[in-house]
């Protein structure tokens, strides 16, 4: 798999623009057939960062209703990838 393809977007949320700033964590949404050491690799060469830590979370699609027809979002798997103190990731 090529790294493009393991990482798909970063995430950049209110909650995470936090984790960022205090914890040095950053999050992004991941191939779902990608594994710790994929995604640890993808994010080192993509972002020439070192990482520390990668934790990651299959996260289940939501039930939406469009008028009687009943469906759910796609699932997705994220991964919060913990960096090295020494290094960050300029996402704007």
């Amino acid at each position: 798999m090529d790294d493009y393809n393991i990482i798909i977007k970063p995430l950049v949320t209110e909650q995470g623009m936090h984790f960022a700033n205090t914890k040095n964590a950053y999050s992004f949404e991941v191939n779902k057939k990608a594994n710790k050491v994929q995604i640890r690799n993808a994010v080192q060469r993509l972002y020439s960062v070192k990482v520390a830590d990668v934790r990651t979370a299959n996260v289940k699609g939501k039930p939406r209703r469009r008028g009687r027809s009943i469906g759910t979002t796609k699932s997705w798997k994220k991964a919060v990838v913990v960096l090295h103190p020494d290094y960050h990731i300029d996402l704007f």
